[in-house]
């Protein structure tokens, strides 16, 4: 499902044509061009060309082992890289679409994070998490190891700016390393949400990130500058007094959803949430306020009525395009 943005008229989303087979686990355009990939969980990769009203037409396809967990582009977007549960990570030249994927990367469990990054040299590296509680720096010019740093605990998301690296993991850590040191872990703080890390995604324009948990909030990080560090509720609805089976009658209860994923307007420097309530909502990270909620209703044309115990169909991934005016 596709929406445009930046335009007078905001056009009714559009799905697309010959979605995944299962469900999507995500998605992800390319930074160049507008090309959006799927992972989905039955172990397939589908790559569609989006034109500039959100109509899309099926471009590739190759296939995993096992579900698809995570995807990333070359700086280029002209190389697709997609993690799996069968402990590797594929890549894909979409101007050698009749050679296929090949093996570039493995773990010796299921590859949770995959990403790229440029370092001092010039050069591209492919950096991948997984759950045998390793992060993995591919040289993508020989296909070979370059580094390796042991993260204590399973790598559950992972996302870089051209400065740092954060990783979020099972026990509730979250790790920088700064990439004039790649293989340091430089500072490992407890996350400051109570409940398991969903996603972290950094801010394209300085340096932090946010944090979205099971919890249904968010928490924003400055890593150089921790008094501006904050948190907030999200994707949470509340029940009327009473209501909730099992607490007393004057006590207020909230149905609590969990945050999926969080994309950043790379122009704007704003973001959106996703949750398992079926809604998306848009912030500014830095005037810490709210922008705009979308419904279920609203996301799917009027179609869906965002009621309990009737929610909407999970936000599980949201990525914008390259020029950042079509968001699926």
């Amino acid at each position: 499902m596709m929406s445009t943005f930046g335009r007078t008229n905001v056009k009714p989303d559009v799905e697309l044509v010959q979605p995944p087979s299962d469900s999507v686990s995500t998605i992800l355009f390319s930074p160049t061009q507008d090309i959006l990939a799927t992972g989905d969980w039955a172990s397939e990769v589908r790559l569609y060309d989006v034109n500039s009203q959100g109509q899309s037409q099926p471009r590739a396809m190759y296939k995993h082992n096992a579900p698809v967990l995570a995807l990333a582009w070359s700086k280029s977007g002209t190389v697709l890289f997609s993690a799996s549960c069968d402990k590797t990570v594929q890549m894909f030249d979409i101007n050698n679409a009749a050679q296929g994927s090949s093996q570039v990367a493995e773990h010796a469990a299921p590859i949770s994070c995959c990403l790229t990054i440029t370092a001092g040299n010039g050069l591209e590296y492919l950096v991948t998490a997984g759950w045998d509680k390793k992060l993995k720096y591919w040289d993508l010019s020989t296909r070979t190891l370059w580094g390796e740093v042991d993260l204590g605990e399973r790598a559950y998301t992972m996302d870089a700016t051209d400065k740092f690296l954060v990783v979020g993991t099972a026990d509730r850590k979250i790790h920088l390393i700064e990439l004039t040191s790649p293989n340091i872990i430089r500072k490992t703080i407890d996350s400051p949400l109570k409940w398991q890390t969903r996603v972290i995604r950094c801010f394209p324009t300085q340096d932090a990130y946010a944090i979205g948990s099971i919890e249904g909030r968010v928490a924003i990080q400055y890593p150089y500058m921790e008094s501006k560090n904050y948190s907030f509720k999200c994707h949470r609805l509340d029940i009327p007094t009473g209501t909730m089976p099992g607490t007393p009658a004057t006590a207020s209860s909230q149905h609590v959803f969990a945050v999926n994923t969080i994309a950043f307007h790379k122009t704007l420097g704003t973001f959106c949430t996703g949750g398992t309530d079926g809604t998306i909502t848009f912030w500014d990270g830095v005037a810490r306020t709210k922008l705009k909620a979308y419904s279920a209703k609203e996301l799917n044309n009027g179609n869906h009525e965002a009621r309990p115990p009737e929610f909407g169909i999970p936000i599980v991934s949201a990525t914008f395009n390259h020029n950042q005016e079509i968001m699926a």
